[in-house]
């Protein structure tokens, strides 16, 4: 008897999803479960034939933590992505904290449920409890703790963005290859998501982030990294990039920093893009006077420096009315290059482009760009 090939691929992208270390799940309109991963079962002590088409949302969460969730899922199913934190007890009596994210699943204008990705912070959220005890003794750590906590919630936006994207996309795909290709860009977003959660421990489990957090980190490993989060972006946009990166210049520095100020600059370089041309993003970097030179430069909208240059890196500052901007960007980079010891600059024309120079300290002696 030959197997139906179908369900076989089906079958396979099952165990697919079932790998990955994010718990996914699918609630229909009636708050009803339609999917739930196997990560996502095992949280909840639940089995498959228990859960899918036999329980609700309500029944699950129990009657105190289904109101606290209500106003979340009352604005997903109203079309709107959420994202919040949740403290959560499990049936065992164990408490762990989570990061939360609802999806709608809109089709043809209603929606018709809403994908739940849900990771778990509890270890993070732990140190973080910790370091802020800590850093209440000096001020100093408290403008650390603050800086840290945006880096959180602005990095962790791109994969939240991304993960909207491929969900949305998983859905709508025909064809099993169409999901199995999509399988594989969630497979390397969780990947990319632990890895960022892992470095972010590190940074809180320490006390001083200028001194303590420095390694040895390759500039072209990182940017490729960045570039793997924003593949959606870049695709959807039409973006191409190019680099001049010499694959063995490495740079003594804060790993989690390093990654938030690539990750801020090319973000902004696609969403500043002008809607005349594609976007054209350029990365380049060179050694001078003891220091590595990073450059962004992109033909995008550019920036009016005589009319903002002098609050271009405040915070709660945007220049170009996008909706999605929320003038925190830059604001960071700025803080974590200079907590570093380098400097930023920027030489912009409107309707042209912009270039960001980013000077950093601690680059390896010998290793040159030509």
């Amino acid at each position: 008897m030959i197997s139906d090939p179908k369900s076989n691929d089906a079958e396979l992208t099952m165990i697919v999803v079932d790998q990955i270390s994010a718990m996914i799940a699918y609630w229909d309109k009636e708050l009803m479960c339609q999917f739930a991963n196997a990560p996502y079962l095992k949280w909840f002590g639940k089995k498959k034939e228990d859960m899918v088409g036999r329980i609700t949302i309500r029944e699950l969460l129990g009657p105190k933590l289904y109101e606290m969730n209500l106003p979340y899922i009352q604005a997903v199913l109203n079309g709107k992505v959420q994202t919040f934190e949740r403290e959560i007890t499990l049936p065992n009596g164990d408490k762990r904290f989570t990061l939360a994210n609802y999806f709608p699943d809109i089709e043809n204008g209603e929606v018709k449920g809403f994908f739940v990705q849900v990771a778990d912070i509890h270890d993070l959220k732990l140190l973080e409890k910790d370091l802020t005890l800590s850093n209440q003794i000096v001020s100093d750590q408290n403008k650390r703790l603050h800086n840290f906590a945006n880096i959180v919630s602005h990095n962790l936006k791109s994969y939240s963005s991304n993960l909207a994207s491929l969900l949305q996309m998983l859905h709508s795909a025909e064809s099993e290859e169409e999901k199995n290709e999509i399988i594989r860009y969630l497979t390397d977003l969780s990947n990319g998501f632990s890895g960022t959660v892992n470095h972010l421990t590190e940074i809180v489990s320490v006390q001083n982030l200028r001194d303590k957090d420095h390694v040895a980190c390759n500039l072209l490993s990182f940017i490729n990294k960045i570039i793997e989060i924003l593949k959606i972006q870049i695709e959807n946009s039409g973006a191409v990039i190019r680099h001049n990166i010499n694959p063995e210049l490495i740079l003594h520095t804060n790993p989690i920093y390093l990654e938030s100020i690539i990750l801020n600059l090319l973000t902004n370089a696609l969403k500043y893009r002008h809607p005349g041309r594609p976007p054209l993003i350029e990365l380049n970097a060179r050694t001078e006077r003891q220091q590595i030179v990073f450059q962004v430069k992109d033909n995008g909208l550019g920036i009016d420096l005589k009319k903002y240059g002098t609050h271009l890196f405040e915070m709660n500052q945007t220049f170009h009315g996008n909706q999605d901007a929320n003038g925190i960007g830059l604001y960071i980079t700025k803080y974590q290059i200079e907590s570093l010891g380098g400097f930023i600059e920027v030489a912009s024309e409107v309707d042209a482009g912009s270039t960001f120079s980013v000077y950093f300290k601690g680059y390896e002696a010998g290793v040159t760009t030509e």
